[in-house]
């Protein structure tokens, strides 16, 4: 009796699944958070309402229109019942020419507004830059050289740090703003101060933040090396005659870039506070340049007849702060190595 014979079986070619980085892998998972992501839409709106503040805002953000004074749209005194218009026997000049309303100047709210957003997220920017540019150069050198040398960084950051941030950038910006308020024609004083007015007053507010806004991001670029500094990867570098910058800048950093990213991230909204602090004491912009720490100023010596002047450029203050947050947050979880594989 034959055996009876059959066809083998076919037997399906499974593709092993294609290899997956951590940065494609934390992107993917940074695109199911949706707080990060409303952030992100927040960030972008902000930055385009600041690149495009000439085509957005209906007025130019210093032209008064003194008979304007204190105006309102009608649906900002319903919004606010205090504010009564004239025309029911209150106080409030009602005009739909201004979209938020019109401070005591007669300035359009809405277009200060819009202008203002170009202070804050430059210095959104800027203050990462600078923090990024010293504070992760000294971080390398002192985690990865060790010795004298990371005592005397270390120390010096420890010095700078005894001083409360906010309270030294104050005696900064008033060191800048008496020292280089008449400087004699030529020197360098006075070219820094032609700077700082064709800035609006910006120029020292950046400098007053970078030279503070490093010595978080060393601290934590050096604890991040001296973690790294002896691993095997590093070893087989040295073995294979990679010269010191080519590990600290090929190697090293590209394995602490994303704790750096998420920490500057989430950094971002203390500079944003610390230029609209002040902005609001008066340290900050020069008028008639708009920031939101200014109005907020100017709104809160009226905030009982006029909420709308301060509420409006706080609420601004306070999407942009939260917007950057929230991004934070995400890019952390995002980013964590720990994650990999969790949805």
């Amino acid at each position: 009796m034959s055996a009876i014979t059959h066809p083998p079986a076919k037997v399906a070619s499974l593709k092993p699944p294609a290899g997956q980085s951590l940065w494609s892998e934390s992107w993917q998972r940074l695109r199911r958070n949706r707080a990060a992501l409303l952030g992100v839409v927040i960030i972008v709106i902000n930055v385009l309402m600041a690149l495009f503040a000439p085509v957005l805002a209906p007025l130019p953000y210093d032209q008064q229109v003194l008979q304007d004074n204190n105006a309102a749209p009608l649906w900002v005194t319903r919004l606010f019942p205090n504010m009564k218009p004239k025309e029911e026997g209150g106080y409030v000049t009602i005009s739909d020419d201004y979209l938020l309303g019109a401070d005591k100047l007669g300035r359009d709210l809405w277009s200060r507004i819009i202008w203002g957003a170009r202070v804050s997220l430059t210095v959104a920017f800027i203050g990462p830059l600078v923090s990024i540019l010293v504070g992760l150069i000294v971080g390398l050198i002192a985690g990865y050289f060790g010795g004298w040398l990371d005592n005397f960084l270390m120390r010096t950051v420890d010095i700078m740090y005894a001083f409360p941030t906010l309270l030294f950038i104050i005696l900064l910006m008033t060191f800048f703003r008496t020292s280089f308020a008449q400087p004699e024609p030529g020197t360098f004083a006075y070219s820094l101060g032609q700077l700082d007015t064709a800035s609006g007053g910006m120029l020292f507010i950046f400098i007053g933040i970078g030279l503070t806004s490093w010595m978080q991001m060393a601290r934590l670029v050096r604890g991040q090396v001296l973690s790294q500094r002896n691993r095997e990867y590093i070893e087989a570098a040295h073995a294979m005659g990679a010269n010191t910058p080519r590990i600290m800048f090929n190697h090293i950093l590209p394995n602490i870039l994303g704790p750096l990213i998420v920490a500057e991230t989430l950094t971002i909204p203390t500079y944003i506070s610390f230029e609209a602090f002040l902005s609001f004491i008066g340290l900050g912009v020069n008028p008639p340049m708009p920031s939101w720490g200014s109005m907020i100023s100017d709104g809160s010596r009226a905030i009982s007849s006029y909420p709308n002047q301060a509420l409006f450029p706080a609420i601004a203050l306070f999407l942009v702060m939260f917007a950057f947050n929230f991004l934070g947050d995400g890019l952390r979880d995002a980013l964590d190595p720990r994650m990999r594989g969790v949805d």
